[in-house]
């Protein structure tokens, strides 16, 4: 099956994923995700993309953006990889590939569900394991989301902005959104979506992108395709199950 087309469109954010090959460590130490990020920082100011949220894992990197103009998303990661490889490698006398391959990626509905993504990246080092709370976890963006911390690659969203009036406003109210009970199907949605390189929003933001672009962004069926004009394949994958927007208390 051939791949899917990334969906890449001027001022739409767009969460993306990036593996380390084999699934094995892209970071060992902490001078690497220092590295890393600082590399980051410079290509997305270079390439015009505003990183609203980010998790350094030890195998994978999450990051929720939006793109300047067309094409430079992957201008930026390209950039980065190869960077970025080199120097991992240097620093720890190794030769090779270290990512996976290509990133994967889809455009997020930002009323809805960008504050989802928000909480599914910086939640991901406590589903992991890794720490009890993602303000332990001092390699992603809720520091500078939620407490205020310094962090020159964030750039806050208009929906995180429309948290509260100020800075204190706002945070508080971040916070008060990631302690909440986080539906049970949420991060599912959100892996599945991004796993088939998938739009993630309401029908109507589906349709919107599939008329902006030239692909289908629609799941793809499995199976052979039905031979009754106007009737789907019995083996046609199910619909996504809806979530409901999230509403937050800012008072």
């Amino acid at each position: 099956m051939p791949r899917r087309p990334r969906l890449h469109l001027p001022n739409l954010p767009l969460h993306l994923v990036q593996r380390g090959n084999d699934r094995q460590p892209c970071f060992l130490d902490d001078r690497d995700r220092r590295r890393y990020l600082d590399d980051l920082r410079a290509l997305a100011r270079e390439n015009a993309c505003a990183v609203h949220a980010y998790v350094l894992m030890t195998n994978h990197v999450h990051l929720l953006l939006t793109p300047g103009p067309t094409g430079r998303v992957d201008r930026m990661m390209q950039a980065l990889g190869r960077r970025y490889v080199r120097w991992f490698n240097d620093t720890h006398c190794r030769s090779g590939t270290l990512w996976e391959g290509r990133y994967r990626s889809g455009p997020v509905h930002a009323e809805d569900y960008l504050l989802r993504c928000h909480r599914y990246i910086e939640l991901n080092p406590v589903r992991a394991g890794l720490a009890s709370t993602a303000s332990a976890f001092p390699w992603s963006s809720y520091g500078a989301n939620a407490l205020g911390l310094a962090d020159a690659l964030v750039s806050p969203h208009t929906v995180y902005l429309a948290l509260g009036p100020d800075a204190m406003e706002r945070q508080r109210a971040y916070r008060g959104f990631v302690a909440e009970k986080v539906p049970h199907e949420e991060p599912e949605l959100i892996r599945r979506q991004l796993r088939r390189q998938q739009p993630l929003g309401p029908d109507a933001f589906m349709r919107l992108i599939q008329d902006g672009s030239e692909h289908d962004v629609g799941p793809r069926k499995r199976g052979r395709p039905s031979h009754k004009k106007g009737t789907a394949s019995s083996d046609a994958a199910p619909p996504d199950p809806p979530i409901i927007p999230p509403k937050i208390n800012t008072l």
